[in-house]
């Protein structure tokens, strides 16, 4: 679908003026019309026709208008890129970012317990040094999405894509699934599993964080091709929790490759399948367009998805 503005005869695209880009920039951030003027101190009207003034100069939708709030195209994506961080050193070389700064509320953060405490607020020290707060809440991805739908939270870090167009989302991260033991286990199970099948496991206790086991049942399928036929012997709600239980010992489990790293490092785990073709399972970052002015809220989504890249 192109986003293309057709502007009458050809012609080179005027520079932009600054206080276009700008405007442009906190429609970006914010997620709309509204809430940019409210940050800006300016009118909607006054806020809409400079971005419909920028979408002719540049000949490409910058925003889809949605019922709540507008969605950046990919044109916008790229034009954020360029200008953003020469924009944000402008205003803080002039004190034009002050007041904002200043005024901002708590960014309201949620997702998986266990990705936010052992990812994400160690990946967001830097912005709390510099002002930054945050108010975290855990949870699972449905559930999150519905308090996001409904306000209760700025960003919400998803385990599966948001469906329905309330909500605008990006890939976050990548992360793996692995089969691990404790050395103990590994022993006894030795080469077997190789050799006979996954139906060696059945011998040695699982520990998942849910009784339907959803991600061991999904290992099974994408590695083993075949159902899990097995029931847990431990639940605990916490993949920490999890990780804890089977490197001491508890029995055999399902985890993402980023939660037990160190423990695959020092030994205290043991991988009991290394499949050239892991189960990998996306995460996004999901926001409510439209919802809030708070610039905190720009400054913690850009550097989550920054930091992403080394992860």
């Amino acid at each position: 679908m192109s986003h293309e503005i057709p502007d009458g005869p050809a012609a080179a695209p005027a520079p932009a003026d600054l206080n276009l880009l700008r405007t442009f920039l906190a429609v970006y951030r914010s997620g709309s019309f509204t809430a940019a003027a409210h940050l800006l101190g300016l009118s909607q009207p006054t806020v809409t026709t400079q971005i419909r003034s920028l979408e002719r100069q540049t000949r490409r939708e910058l925003f889809e208008r949605l019922p709540r709030g507008v969605a950046p195209t990919t044109v916008a994506d790229e034009l954020a890129a360029r200008v953003a961080a020469p924009l944000d050193a402008l205003a803080a070389a002039t004190g034009q970012g002050t007041l904002e700064e200043t005024r901002a509320e708590p960014v309201h953060l949620a997702g998986p317990a266990e990705w936010l405490s052992t990812v994400a607020l160690p990946a967001l020290g830097p912005l709390l040094a510099q002002g930054v707060r945050l108010r975290v809440t855990t949870g699972l991805t449905d559930a999150l999405l519905d308090e996001l739908r409904a306000g209760r939270h700025d960003l919400v870090v998803a385990t599966s894509r948001p469906r329905g167009r309330t909500l605008t989302a990006v890939p976050l991260a990548d992360e793996e699934f692995v089969l691990v033991a404790a050395p103990v286990w590994a022993e006894r199970i030795g080469e077997r599993l190789a050799a006979d099948g996954p139906g060696v496991l059945h011998e040695v206790p699982l520990v998942t964080y849910a009784e339907d086991l959803p991600i061991v049942r999904r290992y099974w399928r994408h590695v083993f091709g075949r159902r899990l036929n097995c029931q847990a012997a431990v639940t605990v709600p916490d993949l920490r929790g999890v990780r804890a239980a089977v490197a001491g010992g508890a029995g055999f489990s399902v985890l993402p490759r980023y939660l037990c790293a160190d423990e695959l490092t020092s030994g205290a785990l043991v991988l009991l399948a290394d499949p050239e073709d892991p189960p990998i399972n996306t995460s996004f970052l999901a926001q409510r367009p439209g919802a809030f002015g708070n610039p905190h809220v720009a400054r913690v989504r850009d550097h989550l998805l920054e930091a992403a890249r080394s992860w």
